[in-house]
């Protein structure tokens, strides 16, 4: 079941649901926005080709940038951000990273294929962003670029997978 805005909210007041920063105004009919934090990862050097196999990491061929007010995303090009916010879930909710309305009719897509949230983690979110745009488009940090919808799982589980104490890029 996808949590709508009432029970979000008395989710955060009991102390299950923990958004850091948060403002109640960010909370929508069944979604949370989130806000584009102040650094990205790009794409630099590397091998021409990258090999997608078991020992394949982004980090090998990115590199972090301090985003101190815009960035402009070329055509066809993804770089990663953050959310600003620290997000814990309780074991028994999850969710699903998803742009916003406003910013997909103009060619940004917020998650290329990670959109899931798993329930039980403790952390800042990574947004794989690509411009599917014609032209470019300029991303600004703080700006409230996604959201996330929580649902309810049926059990329960903590995520303590590899990206388990992501506060950083």
């Amino acid at each position: 079941m996808i949590l709508t805005h009432d029970v979000i909210l008395r989710e955060i007041a009991a102390g299950r649901i923990e958004i850091d920063p948060f403002s109640e105004d960010q909370v929508g009919p069944a979604s949370i926005d989130l806000h584009l934090g102040d650094e990205i990862r790009v794409m630099e050097g590397g091998p021409p080709v990258i090999e997608l196999d078991e020992d394949a990491d982004y980090r090998a061929v990115t590199e972090v940038r301090r985003l101190d007010g815009r960035y402009v995303l070329a055509p066809g090009q993804t770089i990663h951000g953050i959310t600003r916010e620290r997000i814990k879930l309780p074991p028994d909710i999850g969710g699903w990273l998803e742009g916003r309305s406003r910013f997909a009719r103009l060619g940004l897509m917020i998650h290329v294929t990670a959109g899931v949230v798993a329930p039980g983690i403790d952390n800042r979110q990574v947004l794989e962003m690509s411009n599917v745009a014609g032209r470019p488009l300029a991303i600004h940090t703080g700006i409230r670029l996604c959201q996330i919808v929580l649902q309810r799982a049926e059990g329960e589980a903590v995520y303590r997978g590899r990206f388990a104490d992501q506060l950083r890029l």
